[in-house]
């Protein structure tokens, strides 16, 4: 297989804006608005399940919320790996992107179905779910899944590819990035928990309307990105006869997926989200180190590159262990916030959904700070390994579940804790997460051997996955739903606090060992 000609907008070629490629702007603003719907859905997400039927919500118990939550979560980067894949063989990255969020806006907008139906017609009190509400819901998450498969992956590897090997400005610019990632993700959870005070429906369907000025916007700048991200080219008869074999194995498995969601929609296939949520775990962990297992043995690397691919494995484990407990921010977090949160201020009682924005907020003020530091530091040779960055962020998590232990100790005492608790908390995971997730994303396209850039960035988003699904199944436990779960939160609060601390002091241990496998990655 062959790949375009791909003229590389590297510093020296191109113009720059703040001496980043001017291809990160359009990347920057496309990205916020996908994350814009993202975390707009996620603020009501789980809020949404948990409300009774009465209420205009789905009434399902903490446990099955909490299971469809980590689903889904879990699903946004599951299919990272399989979208990374058919972009770097078949439609290339900037093609998956626009598709990508295609199909994402289509999944808001199905959510958004019954909430504009209601506008319309009796708005006398439910009783009971309708199979619209529960179809349109659950078609609309899967379409979300499957749309940000395609773009997540591919707009963080076009990100890595706008840099020339080696150049210092790389961890910086995906600092950048990762700002504009916050801008969106922001402003979501106010405007859409605002209208789901109204509506929930008509929330989703807002978080869907960003999506779809994001893709205008992508659209509109993509000549800034020039030749990079394009489809590979092929030139021999045998890589042409190998492209229409992958085109039609495609077309094969998203038609046997969709007759498996005709069938779970009239009940021909029954669905136990709380028996699927935990046994996904092991398939991701399996499915993760059996690919990278493959790309070693068979990938046709070099002995360096096999290195780095063994050390992006031990990344995953870690990466794992952090997302854990940070993407419990929109489950576990988030279900504080709505009952065991005081969120009254001069007689207004604030959406708990409002809570969704403070680490954003955090973000946009240190992204800038913690994107100098490193190339502060690096001038002076003083900037910490990438494996020190992590450990960073494991004992940011640890810090906050910490101050949420005393937080869940005045819940259980029958008391509303302040916001001050919430507040500090995502204060501790926004210093943590600076200090991995962009780090990580940057690692990721440094350790990618070539021709798998995409599909390296579908194992850090395999990572993440599996991360956020454990995030879902503690939120059903540790959510306090019941006098019993209220009782034991504090003690749960504290299991989080040991196991990220551990994670983060085995990291520095294996610091040395993990940076001979990287070779010159830093």
């Amino acid at each position: 297989m062959g790949y375009s000609k791909t003229k590389k907008l590297t510093m020296s070629d191109q113009k720059t804006i703040w001496g980043h490629p001017r291809g990160l702007a359009t990347l920057f603003f496309t990205e916020m608005w996908e994350r814009f719907s993202y975390y707009g859905m996620r603020a009501l997400l789980i809020l949404f399940m948990a409300t009774a039927v009465s209420d205009g919500g789905l009434g399902f118990d903490d446990k099955t919320s909490g299971a469809i939550y980590g689903l889904y979560t879990m699903g946004v980067y599951l299919l990272a790996l399989p979208g990374g894949w058919l972009a770097d063989r078949l439609f290339g990255l900037k093609k998956s992107v626009w598709y990508g969020g295609i199909i994402i806006a289509l999944g808001h907008f199905t959510m958004g179905i019954p909430g504009i139906l209601q506008v319309f017609s009796d708005t006398s009190e439910r009783v009971e779910l309708s199979a619209l509400d529960t179809n349109a819901f659950f078609l609309g998450l899967i379409l979300i899944v499957i749309g940000t498969g395609l773009l997540k992956p591919n707009i963080s590897s076009i990100v890595g590819q706008l840099y020339a090997p080696g150049d210092s400005k790389r961890d910086a610019g995906f600092s950048i990035f990762y700002m504009g990632i916050n801008i969106g993700a922001f402003a979501a959870p106010l405007l859409t928990s605002s209208v789901a005070e109204y509506n929930w429906h008509l929330g989703f369907g807002l978080a869907g309307f960003g999506m779809v000025l994001g893709l205008i916007q992508y659209r509109l700048t993509a000549g800034t990105l020039a030749d990079v991200g394009n489809a590979p080219v092929f030139e021999t008869v045998e890589e042409k006869d190998s492209q229409s074999t992958l085109k039609k194995v495609t077309t094969a498995i998203v038609g046997v997926l969709g007759l498996v969601l005709v069938f779970m929609f009239t009940g021909v296939i029954n669905v136990d989200a709380s028996a699927i949520a935990n046994y996904s775990g092991v398939v991701i962990a399996i499915v993760a180190f059996s690919y990278l297992g493959y790309i070693i043995v068979l990938g046709g690397l070099t002995p360096a590159d096999r290195k780095k691919v063994i050390a992006m494995g031990i990344v995953f484990i870690f990466s794992a262990v952090f997302w854990s407990g940070f993407e419990q921010a929109g489950s576990t977090l988030n279900l504080f916030a709505e009952r065991f949160t005081d969120r009254t201020m001069f007689g207004w009682e604030m959406p708990a959904g409002y809570f969704q924005s403070v680490n954003s907020t955090f973000i946009i003020l240190f992204a800038p700070f913690f994107g100098a530091m490193w190339i502060y530091l690096a001038k002076r040779n003083l900037e910490p390994s990438s494996p020190l960055k992590f450990a960073f962020g494991l004992f940011g998590v640890a810090a906050g579940f910490f101050v949420m232990y005393f937080a869940a100790k005045i819940a259980a005492s029958g008391e509303m804790a302040a916001p001050t608790w919430l507040i500090f908390t995502y204060l501790f995971h926004t210093f943590g997460e600076l200090s991995l997730s962009p780090v990580g994303l940057s690692l990721t396209t440094k350790l990618a051997p070539k021709g798998y850039q995409g599909q390296m960035m579908g194992i850090w988003f395999l990572s993440v996955a599996l991360g956020n699904l454990l995030a879902g199944i503690i939120a059903g436990e540790a959510s306090g739903g019941d006098a019993d779960a209220l009782a034991n939160m504090p003690s749960q609060y504290i299991t989080i606090v040991l196991t990220t601390f551990g994670a983060a002091l085995l990291l520095l241990a294996l610091n040395k060992p993990l940076r001979k496998l990287m070779g010159d990655v830093h």
